[in-house]
């Protein structure tokens, strides 16, 4: 699946069956519902996908020091790029590690 069949997914009312609890979150966030995005990622809590999404999560929302600890809990750099970005980094990301049509 590509970024661009996930951008196409949000015109759904719920993300494509079989994805994992990050893809879930990611969707959830580009939808606008951060709240139920970030209940998603606490669901699991000690994988690395949804680390990164809950990074990305805290860093949208502004607080910065609990995004610093999910990106190095998730092993990657704080991003500086804009959220669209990177959305679309993670998505391409979790996309590729063989996830369902």
């Amino acid at each position: 699946m590509s970024v661009d069949v996930f951008e196409a997914s949000l015109r759904h009312s719920k993300p494509p069956e079989g994805w994992g609890h990050a893809m879930q979150a990611l969707w959830w966030e580009a939808r606008g519902d951060w709240d139920r995005a970030h209940s998603l990622v606490q669901m699991d809590e000690a994988d690395r996908e949804c680390a990164w999404v809950h990074a990305y999560l805290h860093r949208k929302e502004g607080d910065l020091s609990n995004a610093a600890y999910w990106y190095q809990r998730a092993g990657h750099p704080m991003a500086t790029c804009s959220f669209a970005e990177e959305r679309q980094a993670i998505a391409t990301g979790l996309l590729g590690r063989s996830r369902p049509e």
